[in-house]
């Protein structure tokens, strides 16, 4: 600490900065005055006083003498995060989001603040490793790196952080599997008390390992979208009772949809499209607090519509596009109180198409482009809602209806 403090005090004289008699700490004034020295357009309070907790820095706050909190999100900041920022022992929450002009590498010395609760970085220009330190921060309750350019892998250090809740890393440029604990090494799924894992729009690859979930798990969100994921979905899943949103959409997953996801009672989105999943629908009967699910883009077996299109109570929005739909559309699914959109262009649904009259009052979509609908019994008010282009139905003297454009 004596060291860092004599760096500190030669690299404030050499700017011209004299640290006077103060309110704040010492060293937390001289690590601020450090910041400030590296970083442009910080707020203009800054230039106003060298005692950063007696005549307030915006963004700084304060118990006593030492700083506790740094909140400068939106700030225009542009620089990079020194490795000073050790000096402040006592800071539980630092917020630099949404500061594009912050960049390069993350100092291993995050790691060393032992009282840090809150760490926040998203929106910013970040890049390199997610140092494996960070796994020090004991007391780290929050952890938002997303939307930055981090490369490398997710540190299987981060596993050791046993108060965690929030986890976001999405956003980036991460590769390689998701770290699973060994004897030797902590993993994602020793994070018991998380319930927000958002690990999406990455380069992640491998299987998602059984071991990631388990009956333990409180999880809200597992956000997986938008990797290079591959093999089937870990039927562990299913075990995980507090989901409230799955995202798997946008990998490469194969295989059967585990049929134990129909435990899943509390979820309300569920997004596995774009995937290569296969045999049959999955059956989301029981799911009554689902309003999100997409289907779309997969390899599942030729069938009718499920049962469960006409029986989910909060359902918002339906879409499974380009899928191996086929026979009627279920004139209950219109029925549904809360439905809002209905997105099965690019099946094999044919016959008659009949809405019923007791639509949904919140109805505003249903795209059922290229399908083989032949027939049609609707009532007027719904029309414009309605998209038939592409089916049988469009040919002759409907084709140039408003919906068949």
């Amino acid at each position: 600490m004596a060291t860092m403090r004599l760096l500190l005090f030669f690299a404030l004289y050499s700017a011209g900065i004299h640290v006077i008699s103060s309110l704040t700490d010492p060293n937390d004034a001289s690590v601020l005055h450090a910041l400030k020295v590296s970083w442009k357009n910080t707020p203009p309070s800054w230039d106003n006083s060298s005692d950063p907790c007696g005549f307030p820095w915006e963004g700084v706050s304060c118990s006593g003498a030492r700083v506790t909190e740094l909140g400068l999100s939106t700030m225009g900041l542009i620089g990079e995060l020194s490795s000073y920022i050790e000096g402040l022992t006592e800071l539980n929450s630092l917020d630099l989001s949404f500061n594009p002009g912050l960049q390069g590498p993350l100092p291993p010395q995050l790691g060393d603040l032992p009282k840090l609760n809150i760490l926040i970085l998203a929106g910013c220009s970040f890049s390199g490793n997610i140092p494996d330190e960070l796994g020090n921060l004991e007391q780290l309750a929050f952890l938002a790196l997303n939307t930055n350019y981090f490369t490398g892998s997710i540190p299987p250090s981060l596993g050791k952080l046993s108060n965690l809740y929030w986890l976001d890393v999405a956003d980036n440029q991460l590769s390689g599997p998701l770290p699973i604990s060994t004897s030797t090494s902590p993993g994602l799924d020793l994070l018991l008390n998380a319930k927000h894992f958002h690990l999406n729009k990455n380069q992640l690859s491998g299987s998602i390992p059984l071991e990631l979930f388990s009956s333990e798990m409180i999880l809200i969100h597992a956000l997986l979208d938008e990797n290079n994921f591959t093999g089937s979905i870990p039927m562990t899943l299913g075990l995980v009772k507090t989901l409230e949103m799955v995202r798997l959409n946008r990998n490469a997953l194969t295989g059967s949809v585990p049929s134990n996801l129909n435990n899943l009672t509390n979820i309300n989105e569920l997004n596995l499209a774009n995937n290569k999943l296969a045999g049959p629908l999955p059956d989301l009967t029981g799911m009554n607090s689902l309003n999100y699910v997409d289907l779309s883009n997969n390899s599942f077996d030729p069938s009718e519509a499920p049962l469960w299109f006409s029986t989910l109570p909060t359902l918002t929005t339906l879409v499974m596009e380009f899928g191996s739909l086929q026979g009627p559309v279920p004139e209950k699914l219109f029925s549904l109180p809360e439905l809002q959109q209905v997105k099965l262009k690019y099946n094999t649904f044919n016959g008659t198409l009949n809405m019923g009259d007791s639509i949904s009052l919140q109805l505003e979509l249903v795209d059922l482009q290229n399908n083989q609908i032949s027939q049609l019994t609707i009532e007027e008010e719904y029309k414009d809602a309605l998209i038939l282009k592409g089916n049988p139905i469009c040919s002759g003297s409907l084709s140039n209806t408003t919906w068949c454009q």
